[in-house]
């Protein structure tokens, strides 16, 4: 397959970045769309290049011993570069989210005042061994008409590499087939593949050619962006995410979620890492969940109550309660309240995703105001935290702060706004 020229200096990237940012943002719906709709039919076109070199990732990560939940988080098959595909012609089947007047008004001396939606300009995508993020992030910004960098993971270099191959080929593709000035080629897609960690810090410290930075992956690399970033961040950070079975709870429904929530794909950000349960429940409840974790290969982490009723459990530390083990792993704590519970996990929590299992519609309500996360559930699986669940096409990662974005990261999230004003000779007096 034909590479798109890669350019081996981080900074000259950036620059590029920039500057096609600036095309981009004068881009039409129609232009944008087109493009997205090459990428996707690309992707299809060129599924057995990408699932090549993911197997090359695949058998690295096995050499290093990484666990299966984190394979299969990095693995590519047909049916999901199909999902790829489908999301990709989602995004582009969302409404355009640039141009839209929020608010205007008259001003007293007679100037018309607008507030209009824009693009960010360049947004840097820092993440981990999910080549998928790969796609819906480039879909997103190119929607929201922003330039973007990333910045994947080593674990996932060839699958991240083929990929973005394929969109510069689709984007060469839209240029070559465009009769005017094109305002979007494949210079608004920048990969940085240098491996080395001082790359990314180099990055973080452009603020003259970056605009926001999201890093997705875990609490560590969330930390390591803040700490080096001079650029806004929208932190897409971990998730030590909890279900709490109240009293009240019904017993299959309190399984069926907690088995759902942790095994349906334990190596993902809104998979739960710690189960929480009401003492009035526990001797009933927890021999059942024991049964069903156990037929998943689930090592369940106790408390000392839960080890005298699980006797499958290992017994639990205290930094058990904040880990995000992603992984066929669960901590399980027997409480003695919902306020135990809401306490617990606004201590522990990483404020992305909680749910409880409850009959009782005031412990429901106490449970949504006061658990602090992005995503509070009741009598639901956590692993509904995404953006296409919700209906936004897709995400670049779930925010787990309150600045600027919160939950799902998506076209919304991916503008900002300026004020047109427009007057006939008006001075200020």
């Amino acid at each position: 397959m034909p590479q798109h020229k890669i350019i081996s200096d981080t900074i000259s990237q950036l620059s590029i970045a920039k500057l096609a940012s600036r095309k981009l943002a004068k881009s039409s719906n129609i232009d944008r769309n087109k493009a997205l709709d090459l990428i996707s039919n690309e992707l299809l076109e060129s599924k057995n290049f990408i699932l090549t070199e993911n197997q090359k990732d695949i058998e690295h990560g096995r050499k290093n011993n990484l666990s299966n939940a984190l394979l299969d988080r990095l693995l590519l098959n047909e049916k999901r570069i199909s999902a790829m595909a489908e999301s990709i012609t989602k995004v582009m089947n969302q409404p355009d989210p640039l141009g839209k007047i929020i608010k205007s008004w008259k001003h007293p001396k007679g100037m018309d005042i607008k507030q209009i939606s824009v693009p960010l300009g360049v947004v840097c995508v820092i993440y981990e061994a999910r080549p998928n993020v790969t796609t819906d992030a480039i879909s997103l910004c190119i929607k929201s008409g922003n330039a973007i960098v990333l910045r994947g993971s080593h674990h996932a270099i060839f699958s991240n590499s083929a990929i973005v191959n394929v969109i510069h080929r689709a984007l060469e593709k839209y240029v070559r087939g465009y009769s005017g000035m094109p305002l979007l080629g494949a210079d608004v897609v920048q990969y940085i593949s240098d491996k080395n960690r001082d790359e990314t810090i180099k990055i973080l410290q452009a603020e003259e050619y970056v605009d926001l930075v999201i890093p997705r992956g875990g609490e560590e690399l969330k930390e390591f962006v803040l700490k080096h970033s001079k650029i806004p961040v929208i932190g897409a950070g971990g998730g030590t995410c909890h279900l709490y079975i109240d009293e009240s709870a019904a017993e299959k429904i309190a399984v069926d979620i907690a088995v759902n929530a942790k095994t349906q794909r334990p190596g993902v950000c809104n998979a739960i890492e710690t189960i929480l349960i009401h003492k009035n429940i526990a001797p009933d409840v927890l021999p059942r969940l024991e049964k069903a974790l156990l037929d998943k290969q689930v090592q369940v982490f106790g408390c000392e109550r839960t080890t005298k009723i699980v006797k499958s459990a290992k017994p639990a530390t205290e930094d058990d309660w904040y880990k995000e083990y992603l992984d066929l792993k669960v901590a399980v704590k027997v409480v003695d309240s919902l306020e135990e519970a809401i306490n617990h996990i606004n201590k522990y929590g990483t404020k992305h995703s909680e749910s409880i299992v409850t009959a009782n519609k005031e412990n429901a309500k106490k449970f949504q105001e006061e658990v602090d996360a992005a995503c509070v559930y009741v009598n639901s699986s956590t692993r509904f935290t995404d953006g296409e669940e919700f209906g936004f096409g897709s995400e670049i990662g779930i925010s787990t702060q309150k600045l600027h974005a919160r939950g799902p990261i998506a076209l919304e999230q991916l503008v900002t706004y300026k004020y047109l004003i427009t007057g006939e000779g008006q001075v200020r007096s």
